[in-house]
């Protein structure tokens, strides 16, 4: 019994000193500058919700939140996709070349991008293919490809080729097979990949800052619009940073139970 009222309380300890971060970020909103910096840790001798009105406001909000959106889902939708049909070819047609590009892909996960930032910049900005959101999800597949058919391509060695074999019996072509057996029970990792995925592409500060430098701003660039270079908007900041992880902490509430899932079916299969 003591035991398991040890474990109860540590598991509430843990769970406060998670969520203190959260709780501190979101107590600070409510207050003004000058609170803020006099005892950060108190609460607010008067709620007030004006930062989150003119952060609201500063942020372009709605623009900033729909091309955060329009980014995350098409990246999303397109890292899914292409992931899921490179790991099918990979898997199915086991060929020498094919195993050198599977190893090259999961190499290029090793490399960091921040040794990539510098040529990247000047390469592509000689070009003129910067400023531009549908320019970035075309990055975000180049960079996010390997881990999405690293993922996708253990998951479909497992699935058994028989399935292939009979509906080519049956006159399937290599497409049809792929969109109608292969991928739909491709089902569970794509829900755990998507939620990677949407959590990485909608938090992205750093390809974005390089990116989009006057247009087409995402929810995190424009968070960051209230530290300046002598001041610092600590109460429209927290503001602007509760309003822009919201949508995402939702999406992660509603779609966590298929990380588990996806790798539980996984490693079953």
């Amino acid at each position: 019994m003591l035991a398991k009222i040890g474990k109860i309380i540590a598991i509430n300890v843990v769970a406060l000193l998670f969520l203190f971060p959260f709780l501190f970020l979101l107590m600070n909103t409510f207050k003004g500058k000058m609170e803020i910096l006099k005892n950060p840790l108190a609460f607010p001798t008067e709620w007030s919700l004006d930062n989150y009105i003119e952060a609201f406001e500063e942020m372009n909000y709605i623009n900033s939140i729909t091309n955060s959106i329009i980014i995350t889902v098409i990246g999303v939708i397109v890292l899914n996709i292409f992931g899921a049909m490179m790991a099918f070819y990979l898997a199915r047609f086991k060929t020498k070349a094919n195993s050198i590009i599977y190893l090259v892909m999961t190499a290029t996960m090793l490399i960091p991008f921040q040794t990539l930032m510098i040529p990247f910049v000047s390469i592509y900005g000689n070009l003129g293919m910067l400023n531009n959101r549908w320019i970035l999800i075309y990055f975000y597949l180049g960079f996010g490809i390997s881990l999405s058919t690293f993922i996708y391509h253990g998951f479909v060695n497992k699935l058994s080729v028989s399935l292939d074999e009979s509906a080519s019996i049956e006159g399937a072509s290599k497409f049809a097979i792929f969109w109608k057996i292969i991928f739909p029970q491709l089902k569970p990792i794509t829900a755990t990949l998507t939620v990677l995925n949407v959590l990485w592409l909608w938090n992205d500060y750093l390809l974005p800052s390089l990116v989009l430098v006057n247009k087409d701003r995402t929810l995190p660039l424009n968070t960051y619009s209230f530290f300046g270079k002598y001041t610092s908007e600590y109460g429209l900041a927290m503001s602007g940073l509760v309003l822009s992880i919201l949508p995402v902490i939702v999406f992660y509430l509603f779609m966590q139970k298929h990380i588990v899932s996806g790798i539980t079916e996984g490693a079953i299969k």
